[in-house]
């Protein structure tokens, strides 16, 4: 269904790729290797890089890195890496949600982004100088800010994306903010992908209290974004 699915979308057969939850654990124990649906379709688009935005409508937040332990965040961020991440958003931004010029908040990794090094240095060896190669390339990308300030309302106003360097520095605010309308989109991808921003919750099969408002955000995201694209 899958493979049925990327071919249709890169032969415009299909505007846009929806997808549920699913349980990796369980597909690799039925002897299945899979990875998952972002990492899948990369694969069949020959896409090299992807990045992962989550969004309720008026907040977009986009990962530098997505699933890895907390201690190996600090060695997965580097300069390239974030410049390739802050072109992705910026491309994308502008080419999906029609915004000319995005404002893109770039979160610092530590407290206080840092406090001038003494609260670790990734702000001053990587996150500054990626953010100063995104603006030499005329992407208005501003910080390294505190995450702890970055989400507060009347300053996340200023802006139109903030890239999170972190799973969890991200996507909490995000749920917050409306977790039955938070919606997950691949960037990066030649395909408009989309999806409900929880998994599979197994435990809630059979019950009728599964909550089918994300999901559908999703398709409607999804129906958004092609036409946008058109």
């Amino acid at each position: 269904l899958l493979e049925r699915a990327v071919a249709g979308a890169l032969a415009g057969e299909f505007d846009a790729i929806v997808t549920a939850p699913v349980h990796k654990e369980i597909i690799n124990d039925a002897g299945v290797r899979f990875s998952g649906h972002t990492e899948f379709f990369a694969e069949r688009t020959a896409s090299p890089r992807v990045l992962m935005l989550l969004t309720t409508g008026e907040l977009r937040v986009a990962l530098a890195t997505t699933h890895l332990p907390l201690r190996a965040v600090s060695d997965a961020i580097t300069v390239d890496s974030l410049l390739e991440a802050g072109v992705i958003l910026a491309r994308e931004l502008k080419r999906s949600w029609a915004i000319p010029e995005p404002r893109i908040a770039v979160c610092g990794l530590n407290p206080h982004a840092g406090e001038g090094g003494y609260l670790g240095d990734e702000e001053l060896r990587v996150i500054t100088p990626a953010i100063e190669r995104m603006r030499s390339g005329g992407i208005r990308a501003i910080g390294p800010l505190p995450a702890d300030t970055v989400f507060v309302p009347h300053l996340l106003a200023r802006f139109d994306a903030v890239l999170a360097m972190y799973h969890d520095q991200g996507l909490p605010v995000v749920k917050h903010a409306g977790f039955e309308r938070a919606v997950n989109v691949t960037l990066g991808l030649p395909i408009v992908r989309t999806s409900p921003d929880h998994g599979t919750a197994l435990d809630l099969a059979g019950s009728g209290r599964a909550d089918s408002r994300s999901l559908s955000a999703a398709v409607r995201l999804a129906s958004r974004l092609a036409a946008q694209r058109r």
